[in-house]
């Protein structure tokens, strides 16, 4: 089932990642899923239900991929639940044929998937019969089938009764009812809530709180039988070794950045990585002072270095080796947070100096989009002139923009990015699982000394 809403704020990551904790503390295995680009509520839905979160975004990586990415991260799963991004309607507007800006829309990936759709309502400022005209409205405007909705921020008891009989007139079944709680606060700062992978412990207890909090206030029973009705999706699970095109030999380490600077990244990247031949292993540059012995290869997703800049700047062991590594030739892939790692400095914080002269600094304004990025040059991931689906998300510039050799070009900008030898770095977030030859290419460069 898709847990949507009719806005943003409304509090569908609350329910829907209460109700995978509530399903999996009752020994479900739920299978989690987020519509769109979004790194942080994946994070999450894995600790609600101990299996990696995964993005269903048919921007990034095409619609027909959305059911095979879906049936490959639900494999051996007794529930699937899918986190809605935005209002329920919002897209990006004027892609695609599926309705002009409905196209990566939340009612987009259910009518791929065929699967019914609770909306979530904040009813903190309405009253029953403004809520029930609010929810046929969404029911009636387009494809999505609303089939049960789940009251959020409700104010007291008549509240809730009053809503309820708006919606029993509307014959739309409440599924559940929350009312205004400390519990369901998720703390936030510049780019949305703050990673789990950040919180720790803390961000484990709110995640089990929430789970107890939904499961007093929801029809679980209701709600599973809601998922029930789903009929079957009648196509082959995605297969990373099929989409990787072959496996080079040397089986060459790859080693990606991760610990709470670095959190953010799509689990098919990886998974493309060791099916194209790669040994996928894992570092904290907050922590570990070298890379890991016999890397060949390094990549560096997005995440909150601006956040860790002088954490990151301490560890100075690291930085010189990675810009020896990259400067001896070695394939590097940075995307944003990486990007502002292997900058010259990082509001005024020393980083690797990989991009020599490049400085990097907080922003007053917020760069948000899908992006059709077309690439500048060769590039150890790409050709020039082939033509990607990504997205931009952050709160930084960098000065300059780009270098001699940029790496993408969108209509947007101008060139973006740099290309540096064997390393490609730029603000541009990119689902492999969209671009799968990404993941040969990088690891034949990894591995080529090796025959």
């Amino acid at each position: 089932m898709v847990i949507a809403a009719p806005a943003s704020g409304s509090g569908k990551t609350t329910v829907a990642t209460g109700l995978m904790a509530a399903f999996a503390g009752r020994g479900a295995a739920v299978s989690p899923h987020k519509v769109g680009p979004d790194y942080i509520d994946p994070g999450y839905h894995a600790l609600a239900t101990g299996r990696p979160g995964r993005n269903l975004d048919p921007w990034l990586a095409g619609e027909e991929r959305v059911v095979p990415l879906f049936l490959h991260g639900a494999a051996g799963a007794d529930l699937a639940i899918v986190e809605g991004v935005m209002g329920l309607y919002d897209g990006r507007t004027g892609g695609g044929d599926f309705g002009g800006g409905d196209f990566a829309s939340t009612a987009h990936a259910a009518a791929l998937l065929d699967a019914p759709v609770v909306l979530v309502v904040d009813a903190s400022a309405a009253a029953g019969r403004s809520v029930a005209a609010l929810v046929h409205g969404f029911r009636s405007f387009g494809p999505a089938r609303v089939e049960g909705v789940i009251l959020n921020r409700l104010g007291s008891d008549a509240h809730e009764a009053m809503c309820r009989d708006a919606l029993d007139d509307l014959g739309v079944p409440v599924l559940g009812a929350l009312r205004r709680h400390p519990d369901a606060a998720t703390p936030s700062r510049h780019l949305g809530l703050v990673p789990a992978a950040e919180r720790d412990a803390d961000a484990v207890a709110s995640v089990r709180r929430l789970g107890g909090l939904v499961a007093a206030s929801c029809d679980l029973e209701a709600l599973r039988a809601l998922a029930r009705s789903a009929p079957p999706l009648r196509a082959e699970p995605w297969d990373a070794a099929a989409e990787a095109g072959g496996e080079v030999r040397g089986r060459p380490r790859v080693a990606v950045a991760g610990g709470a600077a670095f959190t953010f990244g799509y689990a098919e990247n990886e998974e493309l990585l060791a099916a194209a031949g790669a040994e996928v292993v894992r570092f904290d540059p907050l922590r570990d002072e070298s890379l890991p012995e016999g890397t060949r290869g390094v990549v560096v997703g997005g995440g909150f270095p601006e956040v860790y800049a002088a954490e990151l700047a301490a560890n100075e062991r690291l930085r010189a080796e990675l810009a020896a590594f990259a400067g001896a030739g070695r394939p590097v892939y940075a995307e944003c947070a990486g990007l502002l790692y292997l900058a010259q400095e990082l509001d005024g914080a020393p980083m690797c100096g990989v991009l020599d002269g490049v400085k990097a600094a907080m922003a007053p304004r917020l760069t948000l989009g899908y992006r059709a990025a077309v690439a500048v040059a060769d590039s150890v991931v790409a050709r020039a002139g082939e033509r990607v689906r990504g997205h931009e998300f952050h709160r930084t510039v960098t000065d300059p923009a780009h270098g001699d050799t940029a790496a993408w070009q969108w209509s947007t900008s101008g060139p973006a990015g740099f290309v540096q030898g064997d390393c490609v770095a730029s603000y541009l977030h990119l689902h492999w699982a969209g671009s799968p030859w990404f993941a040969r290419r990088f690891a034949y460069a990894c591995g080529r000394e090796r025959g």
